[in-house]
């Protein structure tokens, strides 16, 4: 059996990228004429891509345009964010050292992101993290977006591993819902981007720090192992 494959979100989850995503959004929203979006409701808007996050936007603001004037709103949005993506934007504490220590436990890394993948590269490059992913897939890249699971399965595939010995970590419901639907544990974090509190969303486990991660997800893996070994 392939090792373990431990399948990461991005926004939220690895990297706290609300503050350059809301600027982004009110910079565009300001020039449509429209008012700033209050920092802690746009961070709940986070989690769909851009183009959700812009017509979640806009409908709080009583707004529904035209197809056209959304498309132009997301190359707005997505020029603004590619130059400014880490003007404000930092990895969540602890993050490498989890990484590490989930690395030399013999995981292999990827992230499953409702961020176009080439966006995704850039950020993490940024930081210096790209290289430990084996696979880095966003909407972009497979075609479909999460909650499908299909996306999630791709990443696995990409990465060299195995669905059947695979486990999530995210921070919303949809990255709940992909991992149910794709049939693999996930871990949730406490600390992301969200509307409904994500230990009310039945997470297989909830961690509230980097700390805590590595423990969580071995855990569900060694559960894995066995399910897997008890079904053969």
């Amino acid at each position: 059996m392939a090792g373990p494959t431990v399948v990461f979100d991005l926004d939220g989850t690895l990297i706290d990228t609300a503050p350059d995503l809301v600027t982004t959004l009110n910079t565009i929203f300001g020039h449509e004429g429209l008012p700033p979006i209050g920092y802690d409701a746009a961070r709940k808007l986070i989690g769909g891509g851009a183009r959700r996050m812009i017509e979640r936007g806009l409908a709080a603001e009583g707004r529904n345009p035209a197809v056209e004037r959304i498309d132009a709103l997301v190359r707005d949005f997505l020029d603004h964010y590619a130059a400014h993506m880490t003007d404000r934007s930092r990895p969540f504490p602890g993050v490498e050292p989890a990484l590490d220590e989930l690395a030399q436990c013999g995981c292999r890394l990827a992230i499953c992101t409702n961020k176009f993948e080439w966006l995704s590269v850039r950020l993490l490059e940024a930081f210096g993290l790209r290289k430990r992913f084996a696979a880095i897939c966003g909407p972009d890249t497979v075609g479909v977006s999460k909650p499908d699971p299909q996306i999630l399965r791709a990443t696995v595939a990409r990465a060299g591993g195995r669905i059947a010995n695979a486990v999530m970590v995210g921070d919303s419901g949809i990255d709940i819902a992909t991992a149910r639907a794709a049939s693999i544990p996930i871990v949730a974090v406490d600390f992301g981007y969200t509307e409904t509190p994500v230990a009310d969303l039945g997470p297989d486990r909830l961690v509230s720090s980097y700390a805590e991660l590595p423990e969580a997800v071995l855990d569900l893996i060694a559960g894995v192992r066995q399910e897997f070994a008890r079904i053969r």
